[in-house]
């Protein structure tokens, strides 16, 4: 049957249907029912429970669950996207409802690009801090994200603010500039690199290496393409790439901030700095319309007032 034939089982959605789309999500976000447990705080067995009901009220099979591991079948992807996308409508209701009543509550969704905290230019716990003492009463909602999840995020509205890079802007979002990034080429102490003086280093001595970068469009792509590097292993993560640099087999971009700690101990370096590098620009971004919310208004503006110069 048709999902949305599916769904129409669903007209009228009660208390108890949002509560176990909710109890869906979570299973989805933590990858299982054992570790959905902690964050939910109920049993397995409750949890089970929950999501037997929910595919009986549906009409449909979510997820294949078993020794062989936890798997979403195809109607079990839609039904979540579906969910994510009822969630943020009734997020945006809740902001919309707050500010007719010029109160300063509900939860606010921020993401964050990976490996911000060592960046001494981005003052984002001071936010943080800056925002509690302004809205106590509303709750943090901190996800670490690549910058297409975090685009599709916020113009879905599941995320209020992102903050990361810009490469490339949409007409659908707004940017304020924040802070800015020094990217390094990095090899480990194990790479036959690392023992060469910086001088004898060629540019096609480089370009021979095997590159780690991130696998989507970023700056760390359009970069490694224009310095002609050869992609042969890729993570979304920035912590991924550096555990393949210290494997002493591939160079690959970091922060100059976060690789320092490895520079200082000597197992890394950078490779020809002087060619070899490029600068992110950091930007919070929110979507146009609709417009922001009162709290993540509050938040951007906590945001500039923190990283003026």
């Amino acid at each position: 049957m048709p999902l949305k034939s599916q769904i129409s089982r669903l007209t009228n959605l009660s208390d108890v249907d949002l509560r176990l789309l909710q109890v869906f999500r979570t299973i989805v976000t933590c990858g299982g029912l054992s570790a959905a447990e902690l964050a939910l705080n109920i049993g397995r067995s409750t949890i089970s429970k929950h999501l037997t009901d929910l595919e009986t009220r549906l009409g449909m099979k979510l997820c294949h669950r078993g020794p062989a591991g936890f798997a979403l079948t195809t109607e079990g992807e839609q039904v979540f996207e579906a969910s994510a996308n009822l969630q943020a409508a009734v997020d945006q209701f809740r902001f919309e409802v707050n500010d007719i009543h010029q109160q300063l509550v509900g939860t606010l969704s921020v993401g964050l690009f990976d490996k911000t905290v060592t960046n001494d230019d981005a003052y984002i716990a001071r936010t943080f801090q800056a925002f509690n003492d302004l809205a106590p009463r509303v709750s943090l909602r901190i996800l670490v994200q690549d910058i297409n999840e975090m685009e599709r995020q916020i113009l879905g509205g599941q995320v209020q603010i992102g903050i990361y890079p810009v490469h490339r802007k949409s007409t659908s979002l707004d940017y304020a500039p924040l802070y800015s990034e020094k990217m390094l080429l990095y090899c480990s102490a194990d790479h036959p690199l690392f023992e060469k003086k910086e001088r004898t280093i060629k540019v096609g001595d480089v370009r021979d290496c095997k590159y780690a970068g991130l696998g989507y469009q970023s700056p760390n792509m359009i970069a490694s393409n224009q310095l002609q590097l050869k992609r042969v292993a890729e993570s979304n993560s920035q912590e991924a790439l550096a555990l393949l640099i210290l494997s002493g087999r591939y160079v690959g971009f970091l922060p100059d901030h976060f690789a320092r700690p490895y520079v200082q101990e000597k197992r890394m370096k950078a490779i020809r700095p002087d060619r070899f590098n490029y600068e992110t620009e950091f930007a919070a971004v929110t979507r146009k319309s609709p417009k922001p919310s009162r709290l993540a208004t509050a938040f951007l503006a906590c945001l500039e007032e923190n990283h003026r110069v």
